[in-house]
């Protein structure tokens, strides 16, 4: 998973004047990062043919990015994830809003676990298995736990010093997977699904998704840069297009150099074709930067998912037994019942092998985001009569439309995978 929103807003808001390259470095560099790591392996049961899923993919998130570009600017808001439904359609569905996005915070925090665990498992091999895998994934999310209660500087320093490092396994696997393509095995591992594409691809995009979350940060994009009407929206688009680039062009790589069948079973695919390609000493380097990134990622995903929690307490949506509403003090609470619900999740998510587990996780928390998107969608609807231009507002109902519809069917096509 990406960035979390809370996570952009903050850096947005501690700067000023962002020109459109700078706020879309800022909008792609929310999505690039760990979500990608275990892909591949997951991808690995349809073959290369998921590159058409990663294009129908990039499509529709750039409508949905174009969603949130518009709300970004029409009505700037911190908390637009909740704030655009409850406002624009009904309270109960800021409520909605706010609870999909909770409960994909705390499934998608065992994901990302599962990832680190994947490369960890590079290093220590004895880990592979579901219960070694279970216990793995726990003492992960637990020491996260630890970090965040410690104190909110430490979990930043450990996200802010893995941001650049979470890069090199993407870069190298792009560079040394190129230069070994072998355009047999890409052809080879088309599509090993046994389903028509019409059927394999489909299915797959939810799984994709999962690599874009992160791009409704357009909304917080309007207070940092300058000419928002004009910067936000190609700050949006253009971070969407650069994500999408970058996630094609490291799944082409990494299945132009390993079969489809042994991808599948790889759990750290990124490091694998560094190591066919470069040797295994290489293959660790890129497997320790992929932990490190993980490791970080996660440490800023605690944080913010019991930051949601509180907000949600703060709102009435969750019993404030439950939390710390009290914003000057540390949200104990919150986290403790984050690290709670991570660890129910990884008990009742638990699978034969590692990809299975990461994919039931990451497919229920995309399914939830998209739900918050298809409200959102919805909203724009109902806010474009704001926009002067009778031309422009029937452009914004007609993506809202499409893109709230892109997400359905999204939804459906992957309950009839």
């Amino acid at each position: 998973m990406s960035q979390a929103l809370s996570e952009a807003n903050g850096t947005l808001n501690r700067t000023r004047g962002l020109g459109p390259i700078s706020a879309m470095f800022l909008v792609a560099g929310n999505m690039i990062g760990s979500g990608l790591f275990l892909l591949p392996a997951s991808l690995a049961a349809i073959g290369s043919a998921s590159l058409v899923g990663w294009v129908i993919a990039s499509v529709g998130a750039l409508l949905i990015a174009g969603v949130f570009a518009t709300l970004g600017v029409i009505r700037p808001s911190d908390d637009g994830l909740v704030r655009y439904p409850a406002d624009a359609l009904h309270p109960f569905f800021g409520f909605v809003s706010w609870g999909a996005y909770w409960i994909s915070a705390w499934v998608g925090n065992v994901a990302i676990a599962i990832a680190a665990v994947g490369y960890l498992e590079v290093f220590l091999p004895q880990i592979i298995g579901p219960i070694p895998t279970l216990i793995a994934t726990l003492g992960v999310i637990w020491a996260l736990v630890i970090a965040n209660l410690v104190g909110a500087k430490l979990v930043v320093r450990i996200s802010a010093s893995t941001l650049v490092i979470g890069l090199i396994p993407i870069v190298a696997a792009i560079v040394l997977g190129f230069a070994r393509f072998d355009p047999q095995v890409f052809a080879a591992s088309w599509n090993v699904s046994g389903h028509p594409l019409a059927k394999a691809v489909p299915g797959s995009l939810v799984l994709i998704f999962w690599a874009f979350m992160g791009l409704e940060s357009a909304t917080v994009a309007a207070a940092a840069v300058d000419n928002p009407k004009r910067n936000v929206p190609i700050a949006a688009i253009g971070g969407v297009c650069l994500a999408a680039l970058v996630y094609t062009l490291a799944t082409a790589a990494v299945m132009g150099v390993i079969p489809a069948q042994a991808l599948a079973k790889s759990s750290a695919p990124f490091a694998e074709v560094v190591a066919h390609v470069a040797g295994p000493a290489a293959g660790a380097i890129v497997a320790a930067c992929a932990l490190a990134k993980t490791l970080g990622t996660l440490g800023g995903w605690v944080l913010c998912t019991a930051e949601a929690g509180r907000a949600g307490a703060a709102s009435g949506y969750l019993p404030k037994a439950l939390s710390e509403v009290r914003a000057d003090r540390k949200p104990v609470r919150d986290i403790l019942l984050t690290a709670v619900l991570m660890t129910v999740a990884a008990f009742v998510t638990l699978s034969p092998t590692l990809i299975r587990q990461f994919n039931v996780l990451i497919n229920l928390a995309v399914l939830l985001v998209l739900t918050v998107y298809i409200l959102c969608a919805m909203s724009l609807v109902r806010f474009s009569g704001a926009i002067e231009s009778p031309r422009l507002r029937g452009l914004a109902q007609a993506m809202a439309m499409v893109a709230g519809g892109f997400c359905i069917w999204m939804m459906i096509a992957s309950f009839g995978h």
